[in-house]
């Protein structure tokens, strides 16, 4: 893997993140043996930077934070090589923002429990914003009595808007801003929030950068997406707006063979390269269950464009606009909050 690295809660990151969610929040629960594979061959690679989430999966064995307690029992000598980021904050009965002090204790007494000193938690993500709690209460909670006391490494914020970071920033510092960045997900670089984290060098965990998978090629119609998968309840994987976002798919892996390289790997180059020209370091969060998907989408970290691919890229993009939102209505009211 390529030797880039920034900082993160004093730990250093490398250019590739590896999310978990999959795991565990999927319609069928990943076995052990494959779950530990991919985990291992994520680290082995240099994707050293872990993210999970108190909501992926909350009952056992189908709970993303037992998965890593399992993981780590097994193979303690990983757990010094990794940045583990855990989003929570959330009421797991709502399933609903809750940033209140009491909420906030409660997630992370619950996640340093599940992880019982197997690992370390570098980072507390607060998933999303709680609209009924005032802020800096949430914050100063976090820093006064868990980064503070060193229980914790650093706090990230997701799908937060610049005013909102600005405002955080005047209380504790933040660790890395968490935001879906992807080929059909460009909107950090619309509305302020990259100009941010460019302005005080916070680095952005990009998650979903290969649009929940619909941009490696794989998904040929909604028929492919499993019953129960989340995927069927977004806008842009409903049965009308499928065919005309594939369009973009059907591009980018023309672009790839041309370069010789998978669709995956060129999404995942694109969303780190395509920041770092933009003064960002941004670090794809990309997910996958089977260890040979872990290992392809690893060769990402080597793939170098030029400045004729992303012309290329840049064109294509100008030319298509995805259809639909990126979650559904209901969700999105919650992003850039």
């Amino acid at each position: 893997m390529s030797s880039s690295q920034t900082t993160i809660a004093g730990r250093k990151v490398n250019s590739l993140g590896f999310g978990l969610m999959n795991y565990t929040w999927r319609p069928t629960n990943t076995p052990d043996e494959q779950a530990f594979a991919g985990i291992s061959a994520a680290i082995a690679g240099g994707a050293n930077f872990l993210v999970s989430g108190e909501f992926y999966g909350t009952q056992d064995p189908q709970d993303n934070l037992r998965l890593l307690n399992r993981y780590f029992t097994a193979h303690p000598e990983d757990a010094s090589k990794v940045v583990l980021s855990v989003k929570g904050a959330v009421n797991l009965q709502k399933r609903l923002p809750d940033g209140s002090p009491a909420g906030i204790r409660r997630s992370i007494e619950n996640i340093l429990e599940k992880l019982d000193n197997t690992v370390k938690l570098d980072v507390f993500t607060i998933a999303r914003v709680d609209r009924s709690t005032e802020l800096e209460v949430t914050w100063r909670t976090v820093k006064e009595e868990f980064i503070d006391t060193g229980r914790i490494g650093g706090l990230c914020l997701s799908e937060v808007s610049a005013a909102t970071l600005q405002r955080a920033l005047k209380i504790t510092p933040v660790a890395c801003v968490e935001l879906e960045v992807s080929l059909w997900a460009m909107e950090i670089y619309e509305n302020g929030i990259a100009d941010v984290c460019r302005e005080h060098g916070i680095p952005i965990a990009a998650y979903s950068p290969l649009g929940r998978g619909f941009l490696t090629g794989q998904l040929k119609s909604p028929d492919d997406i499993p019953e129960g998968d989340m995927r069927r309840h977004f806008d842009r994987f409903t049965p009308e707006n499928f065919p005309k976002n594939l369009e973009l798919v059907e591009s980018v892996k023309k672009i790839a063979a041309k370069k010789g390289v998978t669709p995956s790997q060129l999404a995942l180059a694109w969303v780190g390269q395509y920041g770092a020209r933009r003064g960002l370091t941004v670090i794809p969060i990309f997910g996958a269950t089977k260890e040979e998907q872990v290992v392809e989408n690893l060769k990402a970290a080597d793939v170098k464009l030029t400045d004729e691919d992303f012309a290329e890229i840049d064109a294509l993009l100008k030319s298509f606009k995805p259809v639909g939102g990126r979650y559904n209505a209901m969700h999105e009211a919650t992003l850039f909050a």
